[in-house]
């Protein structure tokens, strides 16, 4: 089965074995108070599209404005289906949000007859409620669940999904530049083998490609001079790279038989333009990305090379990288970061984390068996991760891979929402 077909069928179950689970709502972000789906058609509405509370003969009409301002409770107050005056009674509401966090809005007097908050209820908008009031010196309470982008999955199916989490916590972000590099042999790691006298070549021993030890025999000559047979050695370990040569062939004193290349080591030289390279140093790092398959390897920059390339009118910088495993090639182009410096974050969340809801970037965190959106006010990022800067605590837990399949979870439901 291939990966698509394997992440489509992971999908299909975490949405499957999530439904029937805890869900979120849009309700609450219709002006009202908050409701969940699956109960919304039997929630009463006021007047103003709040949600009605009643009790005793009294109601109280509670919704969330958001029209000019920030998102504040307003209540309005009746009596036997007759508006009261906003001066009749009060209103407060606690909120319990997922993690155990609690909040308190109370609501005072306006002059269009409505109570208002002072305080903003932050998004999202998702919590358990409970409302005191006292009109005409009447208790009332009533206490509901009001979810949005919020959803349940059992551990062993996000588990199976490939959903992972993470605590958000401290990082660094990194000011890095983006270059493409080539690969090339270590200057000193090469070497042309030679005819050392003239003469037919009467044997060749090694082939493009093959590994040769120094002192290994290359091939035999035999020599115009001596009319005797000599062997010509190959003078260090490494890869032969090309071979000039044919049995039958006239050697030239000094042509070349062979050319061979240590390549456990090779040059990455980087091509930088413009202005950024005034921003780089030698002894920086730099991650270097084979475009064939991915696959990186950290280094660091040796040296700034003075003169500037001819054909691009770039700025080589040199870094040397392992190649034990000989799947690194000279000749190839590879991708490199070059991080120029580093700068702490009090909070940072890693890229594969963000998601997009409604009109925020969010990320998704878990508290049991349940996963909850939290939109993100976002400051400096890098390759890798991004600067949060509000909207999250230290230690959240928050969703770092297969995130999407949170997202689409939610969505499934219903419970993305609109403003």
């Amino acid at each position: 089965m291939n990966t698509f077909k394997k992440t489509a069928l992971l999908a299909m179950v975490l949405l499957l074995a999530a439904c029937g689970g805890e869900r979120s709502t849009d309700a609450g972000h219709a002006h009202e108070a908050g409701d969940t789906h699956d109960e919304a058609e039997a929630v009463s509405k006021g007047a103003h599209g709040g949600r009605l509370l009643e009790q005793s003969g009294y109601r109280v009409e509670l919704a969330i404005a958001e029209a000019g301002m920030p998102p504040r409770y307003q209540a309005w107050l009746y009596r036997d289906d007759k508006p009261l005056p906003a001066t009749a009674g009060t209103v407060e509401v606690r909120l319990r949000r997922l993690g155990g966090t609690s909040e308190r809005h109370t609501l005072t007097p306006r002059p269009d007859g409505s109570l208002v908050a002072t305080t903003v209820v932050a998004e999202p908008h998702s919590f358990d409620v409970e409302v005191l009031a006292s009109v005409e010196g009447k208790s009332l309470r009533w206490s509901y669940p009001s979810y949005e982008g919020r959803t349940r999955i059992a551990a062993a199916t996000a588990q199976s999904s490939g959903i992972r989490v993470a605590p958000a916590a401290a990082g660094m972000i990194a000011d890095e530049h983006e270059v493409q590099g080539l690969l090339t042999p270590v200057e000193g790691r090469e070497a042309k083998v030679a005819a050392r006298f003239p003469g037919p070549v009467r044997s060749l021993r090694a082939n493009l490609g093959d590994r040769v030890r120094a002192g290994q025999a290359l091939a035999t000559i035999e020599s115009n001079l001596s009319l005797s047979t000599y062997t010509v050695t190959s003078p260090i370990d490494g890869v032969v790279l090309a071979r000039n040569a044919a049995v039958g062939d006239v050697a030239s004193e000094g042509a070349s038989l062979f050319e061979i290349a240590d390549l456990s080591k090779l040059w990455v030289d980087l091509h930088i333009f413009g202005a950024d390279a005034q921003h780089i140093r030698p002894g920086v790092p730099v991650r270097v990305t084979r475009l064939s398959d991915g696959v990186s390897i950290d280094t660091q920059l040796e040296r700034v090379l003075p003169n500037t390339a001819t054909a691009s009118q770039s700025t080589v910088a040199r870094a040397t990288l392992d190649n034990i495993d000989g799947l690194w090639r000279p000749g190839s182009a590879v991708q490199a970061r070059i991080t120029v410096a580093q700068q702490p974050a009090a909070l940072v969340v890693p890229l594969s984390a963000l998601q997009t809801f409604r009109d925020w970037d969010v990320v998704f965190i878990r508290v049991g068996d349940t996963y909850e959106v939290r939109p993100l006010e976002l400051g400096k990022r890098d390759g890798q991760r991004v600067e949060v800067l509000s909207g999250l605590e230290p230690g959240d837990q928050v969703v770092v891979e297969q995130s999407y399949l949170i997202k689409a979870d939610i969505e499934k439901s219903g419970a993305s929402h609109d403003h």
